[in-house]
């Protein structure tokens, strides 16, 4: 989502994926700090983010386990628990999971795609 809004390079290969997408209760927390850190206001922040018209999938007990369970999987990689969250959603639904970081291209058992 960031390198979308924030014009990076992979935003195109984001952008294509977008209507198909869906984003962690999660992830879509760690987008707005991100904005935030950087100047915008809250509610710019939320409707940036809403603006690119994905689901939003709660953080439930499912995707929560799952998420609790990579952790020994994902430590060494140091992944976190936003991370962890994207990962688990993609696991639970059977979802190709779009990053541009490298690290997860290790991780066994997911369609991770580069966007860079």
């Amino acid at each position: 989502m960031l390198a979308v809004m924030n014009g990076e390079p992979g935003a195109d290969r984001v952008a294509a994926a977008l209507a198909e997408a869906c984003l962690s209760s999660v992830n879509f927390a760690e987008v707005v700090s991100r904005l935030c850190e950087r100047g915008m206001p809250v509610v710019e922040a939320r409707q940036a983010v809403e603006s690119l018209d994905i689901e939003i999938v709660p953080f439930e007990v499912e995707q929560a386990t799952t998420a609790g369970a990579l952790r020994p999987l994902t430590r060494a990689l140091g992944l976190s628990l936003g991370d962890r969250a994207c990962l688990a959603l993609a696991q639970v639904r059977g979802l190709q999971v779009l990053t541009a970081d490298r690290a997860w291209g290790a991780l066994a058992g997911f369609d991770i795609t580069l966007i860079r």
